[in-house]
């Protein structure tokens, strides 16, 4: 729930989701669920040489089993309050 809980976070930014298949997919994240499921507005992929059918979307939703990584912007990010809450959900669940 901690990583449900900061992506909810961001919710507005503009992210990069890296699939499994290599497609890089730049956008605003509009919702994510408990699933880590992804949807993105307003998209943009960064090879698009390497597939021209994506240019013409322009919203998706990525399947959370799919995804390598999610780029982040960095001023966004509170390392301090993450570690803190990763610390925090570790003490909980060895009790």
């Amino acid at each position: 729930m901690l990583f449900y809980s900061f992506f909810k976070s961001l919710i507005g930014k503009d992210v990069v989701v890296e699939l499994k298949n290599d497609l890089s997919i730049c956008g605003t994240l509009h919702s994510v669920d408990q699933y880590l499921n992804i949807k993105l507005t307003d998209i943009n992929v960064t090879d698009t040489e390497k597939y021209p059918h994506m240019l013409s979307v322009k919203n998706c939703f990525i399947r959370g089993s799919v995804v390598r990584y999610v780029q982040l912007p960095i001023d966004e990010v509170d390392t301090q309050l993450l570690q803190d809450a990763a610390r925090r959900e570790a003490q909980t669940q060895k009790q």
